[in-house]
C-alpha cells in the first residue's frame, strides 16, 4: 500500500514543482498558493508511505536504496516548509521540490526493475527521450546565439556606426533591435527547459529498464546531467530575479551552454549510457 501512496505524492510533487516556477519567477500569487497546496498534500502522503514502508519492513531506518531515496526527499521537502514557514519565501522550492520528485519518482516505479510491456513502448520512450534533450540543447544554442548577437548589436548601437560605415563583407543592419533579441534569448531558454527536465525524467524510467538499475545513477556522466538541470534552473533564477540582461547574461548562458555541450559529449563517451545497446 505505501506504493501507491508514494504514487500520489510524486504525481502531486510534479504538479508543485511546476507551479513553483511561476510562482517564483513570475511572482504569481496564485501559482504560489497552488505550490504550496501541492506540496503540502505530496509530503503527508509521503510521510504516510515512509511511516508504512518502514513498518512493513520491522525496521527504524530504510533497508535499501530506493528506500534511503525516499526518505531524503521527505527530509528535503521537510527542510523547504521550515524555510516557508520562518522566511515566507519559497524560492528554494524552485530546486527543492523538483529534487525531491527526482528523489522519489525511481522508488514509486516499484519495488523491482521497471519494464516495458513491449519493444516497440521502449523505442517510443528512448525516441521522446533523445527528442527532448535534442530540443533542450537546441533552444539553449539559440538562447546563446541570441545573446552573442545582442552583444553584436550593442557594441554597434554604442559605436554609432551606420551600417554603410562598416565593413562591406558584413552588413549589420539585419539585426533585429536589443529588446527583440533579449526576449528571444530568454523565450529560448525557458522553452528548453522542460525538454531538458522531459528528457531526464523518461531517462530515469529507461535507466530502471536496464542490467544496472538504480546503479545507472552512480555514473558520474549522469549525475552530472542532472548538475547541468540545476545549474539550467539557477540560470532561469538569476536572470529573471536579478534582472541578468544584456552583456551579463550573454556570458552566462555562453557558460552554462559549454557546461550543457561537456555533458552531452561526456554521455555520448560513456560506456553505461547505452539505451539503444540494451
Amino acid at each position: 500500500m505505501y506504493l501507491l501512496w508514494l504514487r500520489v505524492a510524486a504525481f502531486l510533487y510534479a504538479g508543485a514543482s511546476i507551479a513553483a516556477f511561476p510562482a517564483v519567477l513570475y511572482g504569481l500569487e496564485r501559482w504560489r498558493k497552488t505550490c504550496i497546496h501541492m506540496a503540502g498534500l505530496a509530503f503527508f502522503f509521503h510521510f504516510v508511505s515512509v511511516v508504512e514502508m518502514l513498518v512493513q519492513a520491522h525496521h527504524l531506518m530504510p533497508v535499501g536504496v530506493r528506500d534511503a531515496e525516499s526518505l531524503l526527499g521527505l527530509v528535503v521537502t521537510a527542510l523547504f516548509f521550515l524555510v516557508w514557514f520562518f522566511y515566507e519565501t519559497i524560492s528554494l522550492g524552485l530546486f527543492a521540490l523538483p529534487v525531491t520528485f527526482f528523489l522519489v519518482f525511481v522508488p514509486a516505479l516499484g519495488a523491482d526493475r521497471y519494464t516495458f510491456p513491449s519493444q516497440g513502448v521502449r523505442m517510443n520512450w528512448l525516441i521522446a527521450h533523445i527528442a527532448a534533450l535534442l530540443a533542450a540543447y537546441a533552444a539553449l544554442g539559440f538562447s546563446l546565439l541570441a545573446s552573442v548577437l545582442y552583444l553584436v548589436q550593442e557594441r554597434r548601437l554604442k559605436s554609432k556606426r551606420k551600417a554603410e560605415e562598416g565593413p562591406w563583407w558584413l552588413p549589420l543592419d539585419w539585426l533585429p533591435p536589443l529588446d527583440t533579441l533579449e526576449r528571444i534569448a530568454h523565450g529560448t531558454l525557458e522553452f528548453g527547459f522542460p525538454c531538458m527536465t522531459v528528457g531526464l525524467v523518461i531517462g530515469s524510467v529507461l535507466a530502471q529498464e536496464t542490467p544496472l538499475g538504480a546503479a545507472y545513477f552512480r555514473d558520474p556522466k549522469v549525475v552530472a546531467s542532472f548538475i547541468s538541470w540545476g545549474v539550467y534552473v539557477l540560470l532561469l533564477f538569476v536572470r529573471r530575479t536579478a534582472g541578468l540582461r544584456g552583456r551579463r547574461a550573454a556570458y552566462v548562458s555562453g557558460g552554462v551552454f559549454v557546461v550543457m555541450l561537456a555533458v552531452w559529449a561526456a554521455n555520448m563517451l560513456s560506456q553505461v549510457h547505452r539505451y539503444g545497446a540494451q
